[in-house]
């Protein structure tokens, strides 16, 4: 192994946060194209059924087209959804380098409503450190936007 790869990092987000929605209201800003499109990105061919392929269109970057390659690995209503999410190219370096990693949606009721339990899973440092950076901060916008779509329903 090289020393490179004996330095080499694994890193997860998390978020973990309680709103005042049911667990089924979330679940539905969580599973739906339209509101996904709203408080994420726009999807193209999403669907919560395991092993459906749907991809999002981000900004490009260097040899990397910008499509984030997605495919959902585990669907259990109101409580659970795990989807693959990859993309970026070999041959770049900082933004748009090569990301395979796992995103879980986690929900539980408590009193005060839903925790909401986020954890995108599998950056691996240095090769996806401007991923890691710019998501930490991203998803926690994300999150918000999503209680924000969460709570018009």
């Amino acid at each position: 192994m090289s020393a490179a790869a004996l330095k080499a990092e694994t890193r997860d987000i998390v978020i973990d946060e309680v709103f005042p929605h049911t667990p089924e209201t979330i679940w539905g800003a969580l599973t739906s194209a339209q509101l996904i499109a709203r408080w994420l990105m726009q999807p193209t061919g999403f669907e919560a059924v395991e092993g459906n392929s749907f991809t999002f269109q981000t900004t490009p970057g260097g040899n990397w087209d910008g499509v984030i390659h997605c495919r959902v690995l585990e669907v259990v209503p109101n409580r659970r959804l795990v989807y693959a999410w990859k993309g970026g190219d070999e041959r770049n370096t900082g933004y748009g380098a090569p990301l395979d990693t796992v995103v879980t949606w986690s929900l539980t009721p408590v009193e005060a409503g839903t925790r909401i339990r986020l954890v995108h899973a599998g950056f691996v440092l240095p090769r996806n450190e401007s991923a890691y950076t710019v998501m930490s901060g991203g998803w926690k916008k994300v999150v918000r936007k999503l209680d924000e779509i969460s709570g018009e329903e």
